[in-house]
């Protein structure tokens, strides 16, 4: 059940983010946004609502696929998609901390071997980039948004030189896009975070913005396990950002900086 919002919290909302738009669009300058959703396996009826309010508003919506689930119903699927870029999400999102110690969840965290990673990691890139082709990116995006410095540095020597987790703390690298807003609150129940954190989250981000435009503030979502007030708010969010003169949304290829792979063969998706 989502969380309820008065009118007031949407309605505050809209306004500071109208307000802060006009700000940048007043001095000539823009928000350069970005949006990626985790988890995609497979075509579904959220996934469909996902790419239905990228295409409506002419918005990347970078595709964090899961590399030992991925079907290759979803590759052709997307195939025709203009919207929907596909990054590495891990290769299988499978636990390797330890929940007894305390330690958070992570896929790529200190207790992996990079002598059983690194492979694990190669051929879900290979997978990926027969699946999808030039729409494949070769981007990482580490499971629970975790990544220990020594996978960090090895990603490049895989093939792999972007990466993009969940911070702003880290100083921006080449070929790193973070994101900063996650619209899902996961403790207890799994639920829209509301209008009034949203709001808040938003008003820190623009706020930032002004000082330090280069860096694109990248929105999270996880399609598969939305209610009804996360499709609300990326309505409601991307009638006014993805419109406004004060925002732009670059292609996600670019913000990367990194090389799509080679179209695939007609075989590929058969």
């Amino acid at each position: 059940m989502t969380a309820p919002s008065s009118p007031s919290d949407l309605e505050r909302f809209k306004a500071s983010l109208t307000t802060h738009l006009d700000w940048f669009a007043e001095r000539g300058r823009k928000v350069r946004f970005w949006w990626r959703d985790d988890d995609a396996i497979e075509p579904t009826p959220q996934l469909e609502k996902l790419l239905r309010l990228a295409n409506t508003h002419d918005v990347d919506v970078a595709l964090a696929v899961i590399p030992k689930q991925a079907t290759a119903a979803l590759a052709d699927r997307l195939k025709d998609e203009r919207h929907a870029p596909v990054l590495q999400h891990g290769w299988q999102h499978k636990n390797f901390q330890r929940k007894d110690l305390g330690e958070r969840a992570a896929e790529l965290g200190f207790r992996r071997d990079l002598e059983e990673l690194g492979p694990q990691l190669t051929e879900g890139k290979a997978k990926l980039e027969k699946l999808f082709g030039e729409k494949f990116i070769p981007a990482i995006v580490p499971p629970w948004n975790r990544i220990s410095p020594e996978v960090s540095r090895a990603l490049p020597n895989l093939g792999l030189p972007g990466l993009s987790t969940f911070t702003w703390h880290n100083f921006p690298k080449a070929h790193q896009v973070q994101c900063h807003v996650d619209i899902i609150k996961w403790k207890r129940e799994v639920r829209f975070i509301g209008w009034g954190s949203a709001f808040r989250k938003f008003d820190l981000e623009l706020c930032r913005r002004r000082t330090n435009p280069e860096e694109p503030l990248g929105l999270l979502t996880h399609h598969l396990v939305h209610d009804e007030g996360c499709w609300d708010f990326l309505h409601e969010f991307l009638t006014i950002a993805a419109h406004h003169p004060g925002a732009e949304w670059p292609e996600v290829k670019d913000l990367f900086g990194c090389t799509p792979a080679a179209a695939p063969s007609e075989s590929t998706t058969s």
